[in-house]
């Protein structure tokens, strides 16, 4: 059978489905003292999770509390949130587009339902994969700025010595995407000449498209396919500092059961289902909670063919991906947010006095709008000791002074020691013997 009629097909019948079964969401600011609490039911099919989730955070809505359950045909998710200040959702806007995003509406808006790509012509997207060093996103600026590229948007991660970035460029004199093949391959050739560095044998990835994808996701995936999860000689971190992570197995319903305790911070949820869902796992049950300053996850999932988690390699590779998915967003270094009129070749002038002055980006934002550039970047000293003030106050010096703030040091947004036994969200429901602990390490009360 012809596989895009097939696809065409599935499609069809998901529409049908929904129509017969359209969502229907409940915002209620009623029931709950300090957070407004989202219901969705829907058709229940793989990957509704992420979307519910991605919408969610990608308004910058913080989750502190979510219940979910979709065994079988019907998803129900409830979710308690609240804006950046810890307040109500209370704006008619933002709830109006909750009720459009995730109700009937939605059904038949692919550019709300998609997680994957589509075509724009207002710029050229590259993704970029390679080893981590200091200095990098400096050189790469300068690359694109010599060959006529104006930087629009990107993101740039760091974990675990590798380095990725999505970047949106435009052509510097016509302003739009740049569509000459030749050009095309000599940016993607040049920018991976750079990713290499001195070292011609290390693997490192350039794609040039003109297609748009939700960069988050987009990121985890291309760190995740980099195995930045595979832990080295050089990795900083000890057992303390990260995530814990557990994963056993409850035999009597066949389910695999993941426990997450760790600080929490923004978007951490759409990570983490990003993460299972991405490596095929499809999530039936789950209990979000943050109390205090920590979070703590419990999952309930099995494997798209119905499995459990069917050895220990295989809960090694779930716990390790997981525990990446979190530090991969855990800003290490002094923020430093940049607001002024964009400008070709910016962000290659500001990544160069970062280096010039020995500081290294572990982490970037860079947005632009009506002609405003506003940047954020974590900032290290590139020889891993404290950023000294004195070099900050140069730089501002030389940027200006209400151009580049600081906004402090997020350095205690590393992973929290987690040394107490687990805490099971579902409480009685790890009483039975039929529990199997692949580690073997740990006892659970």
């Amino acid at each position: 059978m012809n596989m895009s009629f097939s696809r065409d097909m599935d499609d069809e019948y998901e529409k049908f489905i929904r129509r017969m079964n359209p969502p229907r969401v409940v915002i209620d600011n009623e029931s709950c003292k300090n957070a407004t609490v989202i219901r969705v039911d829907s058709a229940n099919r793989h990957g509704i999770l992420l979307e519910v989730v991605q919408i969610l955070t990608d308004i910058n809505l913080v989750i502190t509390k979510a219940y979910i359950s979709s065994d079988g045909n019907w998803f129900m998710d409830v979710f308690n949130v609240t804006d950046q200040d810890g307040n109500k959702i209370l704006d008619e806007g933002i709830l109006d587009y909750i009720r459009k995003s995730l109700g009937p509406e939605s059904c038949f808006m692919p550019s709300i339902r998609s997680v994957g790509m589509k075509q724009s012509m207002d710029h050229t997207a590259i993704e970029l994969t390679g080893s981590d060093r200091p200095g990098l996103l400096s050189e790469v600026s300068a690359v694109l700025r010599h060959l006529k590229c104006n930087v629009v948007n990107a993101e740039v991660w760091t974990h675990n010595t590798r380095a990725a970035a999505v970047m949106q460029v435009t052509d510097e004199e016509t302003e739009t995407a740049i569509s000459d093949p030749e050009r095309l391959s000599r940016i993607k050739s040049l920018l991976c000449n750079v990713l290499k560095g001195s070292n011609k044998s290390s693997l490192a990835k350039t794609v040039v498209s003109h297609s748009v994808t939700h960069t988050e996701r987009r990121l985890h995936q291309m760190m995740f396919a980099d195995r930045d999860y595979e832990r080295t000689g050089g990795d900083v971190l000890d057992d303390r500092q990260r995530p814990n992570v557990d994963v056993v197995n409850w035999h009597d319903k066949d389910y695999s059961v993941v426990t997450i305790g760790c600080k929490d911070r923004p978007k951490l949820l759409f990570d983490t289902v990003c993460t299972l869902t991405d490596m095929d796992y499809v999530v039936f049950h789950a209990n979000i909670d943050t109390l205090g300053p920590d979070s703590y996850q419990e999952y309930y999932i099995r494997h798209l063919d119905g499995s459990p988690v069917k050895s220990d390699a295989e809960r090694q590779r779930v716990t390790q991906c997981l525990e990446a998915a979190i530090e991969r967003r855990v800003s290490e270094g002094l923020k430093l947010e940049l607001c002024t009129t964009d400008r070709v070749g910016l962000l290659s002038d500001v990544t160069r006095i970062f280096r010039e002055n020995s500081l290294t980006v572990t982490r970037a934002e860079v947005t632009t709008k009506a002609g405003k550039a506003v940047n954020t970047f974590y900032v290290r000293d590139a020889s891993g000791y404290p950023v000294d003030v004195k070099t900050i106050d140069s730089i501002r010096q030389v940027l200006g002074q209400t151009i580049l703030k600081v906004k402090g040091n997020p350095d205690d947004s590393k992973p929290v020691s987690q040394e107490s036994p687990t805490r099971f969200l579902f409480g009685g429901l790890f009483k039975s013997k039929s529990f199997v602990n692949f580690s073997l390490v740990r006892s659970y009360s």
